[in-house]
């Protein structure tokens, strides 16, 4: 699937929603990882009810719901976005309708409430409605006492988007990064909304600093990981930034850039995700020049 089928749920037809089967995966005592459609759904369930990390696209509201009720039957109380793209805020709306309070940092809420345009994808996504944008904004860090553990939410400004968030559950050791993760693959770096290769790599930074060789880390989009894993992550986006960045120093246009192939040693490990190594290229170029893709 296109990184644009990700971003606009309407790109995607609805027999190809039918079809899609929600995994649960067992992160720690009282934390779920749901794979579906779209980005990686975290879940804390207990006695307090459930906390839950983004909400796909509204078509698999149900299917997902059924899956947290495989563990527990209480209700979704909160919904927290990690940023605004469609495949994370897509269920915003009947999870609101459910009685959950939806969260997010403010940027996120002032990008939901208008019109964007991702240049990247000359792509317009309208306005969500009303039922879908967050209720409670923050606009650094924010912490939650639920279900025995203490939840830590944090900004990674100008990573992926401009309104990315962290959450970290203390107690039991998981963290959940967002789009700020592509696990096994080249990240899409959205430089139109705030994105920039540098803030990618410093939250990877920032998430290290927080991990053991226990912690598990829930990423945006790929399988669950781990510390050693977000290393060779951050080591890899480190790496192409200095190639690209040694390039433009060199006066190299952007087409020539994409043309030496920066990424050549790279792509046995890294390719075949939702970007290709092109592209990701590019954004990088966009985001240490300044430059817009629209």
């Amino acid at each position: 699937m296109s990184v644009l089928n990700f971003l606009t749920p309407g790109a995607i037809p609805q027999e190809e929603f039918d079809a899609i089967e929600i995994e649960v995966h067992e992160v720690a005592p009282g934390i779920l990882m749901l794979v579906g459609q779209g980005g990686n759904i975290g879940v804390s369930y207990g006695e307090d009810s459930v906390f839950m990390v983004d909400a796909q696209f509204g078509q698999l509201t149900e299917k997902i719901l059924a899956a947290i009720n495989t563990h527990m039957a209480k209700p979704v109380q909160f919904v927290l976005n990690t940023h605004w793209h469609g495949d994370h805020v897509g269920g915003n709306e009947n999870f609101s309708a459910r009685g959950a309070l939806i969260m997010a940092h403010e940027k996120v809420h002032a990008r939901l409430s208008v019109d964007q345009f991702l240049g990247a994808f000359g792509s317009k996504v309208p306005a969500a409605p009303k039922g879908a944008l967050p209720v409670i904004t923050f606009t650094e860090n924010i912490s939650f006492h639920w279900n025995g553990d203490t939840i830590e939410i944090f900004h990674a400004p100008e990573a992926h988007t401009d309104g990315d968030v962290i959450v970290h559950f203390h107690k039991a050791n998981v963290i959940h990064m967002g789009d700020t993760y592509f696990n096994g693959m080249y990240p899409f770096i959205d430089v139109d909304t705030g994105g920039s290769i540098d803030g990618m790599v410093a939250v990877a930074d920032a998430v290290l600093a927080r991990c053991d060789e226990n912690t598990r880390v829930i990423p945006g989009h790929g399988p669950l990981s781990n510390q050693s894993e977000l290393q060779a992550y951050r080591e890899m986006m480190a790496t192409v930034r200095e190639a690209v960045a040694k390039l433009i120093r060199e006066d190299k246009s952007r087409e020539e850039i994409i043309a030496a192939k920066p990424t050549a040693a790279l792509d046995a490990a890294w390719d075949g995700g939702v970007l290709d190594p092109d592209t990701y290229v590019g954004h990088i170029y966009n985001s240490l020049t300044g430059t817009s893709a629209e």
